[in-house]
């Protein structure tokens, strides 16, 4: 009961209290709905419960705020009926619509006691973010700028913003190292918070970090994995959306969902639903170089061979028309040689049948001159035997020069006397080189010269065609 003092009624505050308590229970007695932004959650974990801040705001300027109250028992179900619908927990920054009682605590002061929340009207608030951050992009004609740009055609570096712990950054990583084709990446991770609300400024600084050594990489990938849909809210934010899309290299994002296409997937170079899927578009890109050069050294290869084996082919044939013709050479010569001999031996019949025949008729008349006749014809035969010999040894002798010179010729083609002659053979995995664009710097050949051979490294390679 109030006092009287001096004339004047005095009441204690806990009858005032209790007063607005009892005004207040009076005149709001019945449940209703109610439209606010849960600036805080406040979450005890300890107790279970929870004391949301809310606030109303108009133009970014706060006009209302209250403080509220939600029990454990009403926490959880609330919260799991956010996670089942919006696949996000209830969290700081959202707008919601809940039922509500308000109550008054003597001690406590004015609060709402939240007695249930729906998450449909938060889901279409996201909805409405996301429509909201796809218009403002494409406004700003920025929505297809990562996607505008060329990916190497093997992207080889790779900067991972993830998680070091994260499950799907494991998978990412196994799948390109333990490929069987033994293609080589150099990744390095820009750890990361991946969800919730600090998800936004963290990978932005991580980007920030990765365009400043950006000559460093060929492509960035967001790697999450292991936490489903909860959490995707984030990779609907406006600024990190803006961060990808702005981005001078390529973004390929794996975040690890199946449902629900964010925009930050949607502005990126390239996206998969599992890192995964991810690692092995990064293969793909190596296969799609690989392959074509597989086949184009198997058929180079398989040329070679052929052309080797066709020279092979046509030096055995030029070798086996060689020693033909030598042969055939030698024989004619031997042949003519016969024939002048034979010629020399019948003419000589022919003239000492003839003078025979002559001495026995003037024999009468010549006796006195017989033995000077004699002795001159002779002298005469004999010089005509000196002259006939040495014809014919000079015809055989330049006969027999002009076969060793053929026959010199013929061993001078040999490979043994080329080599000799300081030409020399050069080998690439044991077979011969006819193109200089059968290397590539870096390759290890064999030359072969006369007396051995030599191991070599390609250091510079020149085509006589780059000079002209």
């Amino acid at each position: 009961m109030p006092e009287k003092i001096l004339d004047k009624t005095i009441f204690s505050l806990l009858e005032v209290t209790r007063s607005v308590q009892k005004t207040i229970s009076e005149r709001y007695k019945s449940e209703f709905w109610v439209k606010a932004e849960m600036n805080k959650l406040n979450l005890y974990k300890h107790s279970g419960h929870s004391y949301p801040e809310l606030v109303e705001k108009i133009e970014g300027k706060v006009v209302a705020q209250i403080r509220s109250i939600l029990w454990r028992d009403d926490y959880n179900r609330v919260n799991s009926e956010f996670l089942r619908t919006l696949k996000e927990p209830l969290k700081d920054g959202i707008k919601i619509l809940f039922l509500a009682q308000i109550s008054f605590d003597p001690i406590h002061g004015l609060s709402l006691r939240i007695i249930d929340i729906d998450p449909s009207y938060t889901l279409g608030d996201l909805e409405r973010e996301k429509q909201e951050t796809i218009d403002k992009l494409q406004q700003e004609e920025i929505y297809t700028n990562n996607k505008k740009l060329k990916i190497p055609q093997l992207p080889k570096r790779i900067a991972i913003i993830s998680v070091e712990t994260s499950k799907g950054y494991a998978d990412f990583t196994r799948v390109l190292e333990s490929n069987p084709w033994n293609y080589h990446f150099f990744h390095m991770l820009f750890p990361s918070v991946l969800q919730g609300e600090k998800a936004v400024t963290s990978i932005c600084n991580q980007l920030q970090r990765i365009k400043k050594v950006k000559k460093h990489f060929d492509v960035v990938a967001i790697i999450r994995g292991g936490g489903g849909d909860v959490g995707l809210s984030c990779y609907n934010n406006y600024t990190l959306a803006r961060a990808i899309a702005l981005f001078p290299l390529p973004v390929i994002t794996g975040i690890g969902h199946a449902t629900n296409f964010t925009v930050s997937e949607m502005v990126a170079f390239e996206n998969a639903i599992t890192p995964t899927k991810i690692a092995e578009y990064l293969l793909q890109k190596f296969h799609n170089f690989s392959v074509p050069v597989q086949q184009a050294k198997e058929t180079i290869f398989g040329e070679a061979e052929h052309l080797i084996e066709r020279q092979k082919t046509n030096l055995k044939s030029t070798i086996k028309l060689f020693k033909s013709e030598v042969r055939n050479k030698l024989t004619v010569h031997k042949n003519y040689i016969k024939e002048q001999a034979q010629n020399v031996v019948q003419n000589s019949l022919f003239i000492f049948r003839n003078e025979n025949a002559d001495l026995n008729r003037f024999s009468g008349s010549l006796k006195k001159d017989a033995n000077t006749i004699c002795k001159t014809q002779k002298l005469e035969i004999i010089n005509f035997q000196k002259t006939i010999k040495e014809k014919a040894f000079g015809l055989i002798k330049s006969e027999e020069n002009e076969l060793n010179y053929i026959q010199k010729n013929v061993q001078n083609m040999s490979p043994e006397k080329v080599l000799k002659r300081g030409y020399s053979i050069t080998l690439k995995n044991g077979k011969s080189i006819r193109d200089i664009n059968a290397l590539k710097q870096g390759d290890e050949i064999t030359t072969i010269i006369f007396n051995g051979e030599m191991q070599s490294i390609v250091k510079k390679i020149q085509n006589k065609n780059d000079t002209l």
